[in-house]
């Protein structure tokens, strides 16, 4: 198994943990962290973790760029990022003592016609030896919002697309192996209450701490965490994908439910792209997803 993530709206993401977010007030920061960020980014993190071989590519550019692609190298993250002239942008995560994340993201840079043409023809090349690819997260400035929608039909592999708003639609519209939006993300981008009726060939929908739910051709399955969980939630969709990845032969019941242990293991661990391991393999075999009936 090969895993190639796309993360387009790369970003060097940047987490605060403060006692407390007050509105108007001076925060005193007692940790500061600073690595490699963007939702595609997580996904190979998470991946490596788990010993699945992955490449991480998309767009990075400028001194944040170059910080990005640092830390992937410190951090044993094969990479491969097409370079761009703008600035790859910054996200900023202040952390709270009770575990509230509130997060500031920055835009992105502005990608030229010329970047992304060239992109593509760094992504077929890369497409091409994977087994799975991941789509991942939000567009920057310049790329249409049938981005997704090109690259998922340019991957002769199949394609899991995290993406909300009109970059889903069109994205799932393109019909890739696997979507998974949250419920919000989901009813911005359709009012049906079908998620299949996107295009894809699968759903997996968030609920936050409630769960997630899995739509499939063969079935709908739904599974919920072990315990009500406090942490970071950031990086718990991204460590669901990764997930997904990992186990992908196996039936749909048991990659729902390793997609649920993986994510409340991520919210767990302080930065997103972690999770913590002793938690996941605790709760794993406790976490049994049932078949929701058809109406």
């Amino acid at each position: 198994m090969r895993a190639l993530t796309v993360t387009l709206n790369a970003a060097l993401d940047v987490t605060y943990r403060v006692d407390a977010l007050r509105p108007g007030a001076t925060h005193r920061v007692t940790d500061v962290a600073v690595r490699a960020g963007g939702k595609g980014v997580n996904v190979a993190r998470v991946l490596c973790a788990l010993g699945v071989p992955v490449l991480a590519t998309g767009l990075a550019g400028g001194a944040a760029g170059a910080a990005l692609r640092d830390d992937l190298a410190r951090s044993g993250v094969p990479e491969a990022m097409f370079a761009i002239a703008g600035e790859t942008r910054r996200t900023v995560t202040a952390v709270t003592g009770s575990g509230q994340a509130t997060l500031f993201a920055e835009p992105g840079p502005a990608v030229t016609p010329a970047e992304w043409s060239d992109f593509l023809v760094h992504y077929a090349e890369l497409a091409d030896e994977a087994d799975v690819v991941v789509l991942s997260g939000s567009l920057p400035r310049g790329l249409p919002p049938g981005a997704y929608a090109t690259l998922v039909r340019a991957t002769p592999a199949p394609v899991v697309l995290d993406a909300d708003g009109p970059a889903l639609a069109l994205g799932a519209a393109a019909r890739p192996a696997v979507i998974t939006p949250n419920r919000g993300e989901l009813a911005s981008a359709s009012a049906v209450d079908d998620p299949l009726a996107l295009g894809a060939a699968a759903a997996l929908v968030s609920d936050g701490p409630d769960g997630m739910t899995a739509h499939t051709s063969g079935g709908v399955w739904t599974a919920a965490p072990p315990e009500v969980l406090t942490g970071n939630p950031t990086g718990a969709g991204d460590a669901a994908v990764a997930a997904l990845v990992a186990t992908w032969h196996l039936p749909w019941p048991e990659r729902l439910a390793e997609a649920v242990a993986l994510s409340a293991a991520a919210v767990r661990a302080p930065l997103a792209g972690d999770f913590d391991r002793a938690f996941y393999e605790k709760h794993r075999a406790g976490i049994v997803p049932r078949p929701v009936p058809e109406d």
